[in-house]
């Protein structure tokens, strides 16, 4: 057949907006990771780094929280902090507009009290976006068992999407949150889960991931 740029147009138009990942969701093999919901980017006005959009789903990600802790599936949490004296922090990160403040914390970040983090539950401090730059997470996944990882939090197109494209090359099913994520911006909320729709991961709703979960428990314990 002819390959005509409309109909690699249409076919990629196609799969940023409605393509899906062919894996289960299975609980056994899966962790939940909550990217940066920390005071700074969750607490409204606690930063110019505030993501509004971020607290307005914070109630939203807490339950998908409690839906995993329910399905015996791992939670572990991120922090975006200062560490090893900033010498393990990308030395780029100073020369971009992300970084046009001289805000400072005023201590060591905290995940934002009403997400209810446990203290059984892993915390990373990284330096950096992705979760797995510098991070102890690949080897943490591995001794639990788990191939898939569920990304949430903020921000949807750095720390989340770093992540996303991180397990992905490390070989990791992924599962983004479509609306368990957020960003500063929220005309750019669709442009990233476009991108990660199309060849990262299934994107999916809170309501989806949990259905997935529930189902997949189901259809195992007939068995």
């Amino acid at each position: 057949m002819a390959f005509t740029e409309d109909w690699v147009i249409t076919r990629a138009r196609d799969a940023y907006e409605h393509g899906r990942a062919s894996f289960d969701v299975r609980p056994e093999r899966t962790a939940l990771l909550v990217i940066d919901m920390q005071d700074e980017f969750v607490r409204p006005g606690a930063s110019p780094y505030w993501v509004p959009a971020a607290t307005r789903m914070a109630p939203r990600l807490r339950q998908l929280v409690e839906d995993c802790r329910a399905a015996s599936v791992p939670v572990i949490w991120t922090i975006f902090d200062d560490t090893h004296l900033g010498l393990d922090r990308p030395h780029a990160l100073r020369f971009l507009p992300h970084a046009d403040t001289d805000w400072r914390r005023p201590g060591p970040a905290e995940v934002w009290a009403p997400m209810g983090r446990r203290p059984d539950e892993a915390l990373i401090r990284k330096p950096s976006y992705g979760a797995f730059y510098d991070t102890p997470l690949d080897t943490m996944l591995r001794n639990l068992g788990r191939d898939t990882v569920i990304v949430t939090g903020t921000l949807t197109n750095y720390c989340c999407g770093t992540t996303a494209r991180q397990a992905y090359e490390r070989g990791y099913k992924v599962v983004f949150g479509s609306d368990t994520t957020a960003t500063d911006d929220e005309s750019r909320q669709e442009p990233e889960l476009a991108v990660l729709r199309k060849g990262f991961a299934l994107v999916l709703s809170a309501e989806e991931i949990r259905n997935r979960l529930i189902a997949t428990r189901r259809d195992h314990a007939r068995h």
